[in-house]
């Protein structure tokens, strides 16, 4: 049997950081798709190879070259409210990209007569305002920029599986870990508290508390894409809890876990960091992928949550 050989775009991101250790620990011989310039440490043995996911002849030429049996496309503009700034480029890096490494991997299956195997890191905000819980019947109908972008991407993975690929979708839901960047509102939160007890930030500001999300472990669903892989018969899987908790809950529980109990004074709202169209709750129901997969999540919302403030906690303190 043929050992695997998997290519990763994306590996320098939160979630790609993750799946490189995995497919590492797993035995599996690991490529790197990254950027020029892009000095982030990559674990030792990956091969880094230097592209961009604008470039759509050098990504095919970039499978064609490493010969994966297995693609996980985790690259592209992964914020929300970036994709209202650059909504052509999310276009290009988050939809048409895909294309593009799902035609490499026909391409190089047709060519070599050993199968190639996809998954496509979905999202939930293909769903847009469909209410909850969404799972795989929902229909696609994104509200933002980055949702429609991954919405094509969706579909695409769609026709190359009708075609005859192993390709697959994870509809991932929001999924945390201490390396979520601060962009991002969750790692906001806990890194803000850390210095507001730190007596380093006076308070915290916010846009909407009242959005609902279904927040999970990054790691765990790194896991659950591993999965939908190396499953035998390709798919679309809701990756979630099936739990959804407002942003204020995310609040409460990041000052809870720093030992504050009254927090309600250290919190302003500021309507610059309302997104433009914000679905009110996304809570994804992953029964399909309990059931084919084997999958489910291991660390409940209030432990997530804590394991990320311990974390900034010790940033802070480290100094």
């Amino acid at each position: 049997m043929t050992a695997a050989r998997a290519l990763v775009t994306g590996a320098t991101g939160q979630d790609g950081s993750y799946l490189v250790e995995q497919l590492l620990d797993e035995g599996t011989e690991v490529h790197a798709m990254v950027r020029e310039g892009d000095g982030v440490a990559l674990p030792e043995g990956v091969v880094r190879h230097v592209g961009d996911l604008t470039d759509g002849a050098g990504l095919e030429a970039l499978v064609a070259d490493v010969e994966p049996t297995e693609v996980f496309n985790l690259g592209g503009l992964s914020s929300v409210a970036l994709s209202w700034a650059e909504p052509a480029l999310t276009a290009q890096v988050t939809g048409v990209a895909v294309g593009h490494l799902l035609k490499g991997s026909w391409d190089l299956q047709e060519r070599t007569g050993h199968p190639v195997r996809f998954v496509q890191a979905s999202s939930a905000e293909v769903f847009g305002w469909a209410g909850p819980p969404q799972d795989e019947r929902t229909p696609i109908a994104p509200v933002t920029p980055y949702g429609a972008a991954k919405a094509f991407a969706h579909h695409l993975v769609a026709v190359y599986r009708r075609r005859g690929l192993h390709a697959s979708s994870c509809i991932l839901f929001n999924h945390e870990s201490p390396r979520r960047p601060e962009a991002f509102v969750t790692r906001k939160i806990t890194a803000g508290v850390a210095r507001i007890v730190a007596g380093q930030q006076d308070e915290l500001s916010m846009g909407n508390l009242d959005a609902r999300r279904d927040w999970g472990w990054a790691p765990d669903y790194v896991d659950a894409m591993v999965r939908a892989l190396r499953h035998g018969t390709p798919g679309e899987y809701v990756v979630a809890t099936g739990a959804s908790h407002s942003v204020r809950d995310f609040v409460a529980a990041a000052f809870a876990a720093a030992g504050v109990d009254r927090w309600e004074h250290l919190v302003t709202l500021d309507p610059r960091f309302a997104r433009p169209s914000d679905a009110p709750e996304q809570r994804g129901d992953p029964s399909r992928a309990a059931a084919e997969l084997g999958w489910a999540p291991t660390v409940p919302f209030e432990e997530l949550v804590a394991r990320m403030v311990r974390h900034d906690l010790d940033l802070v303190r480290a100094g």
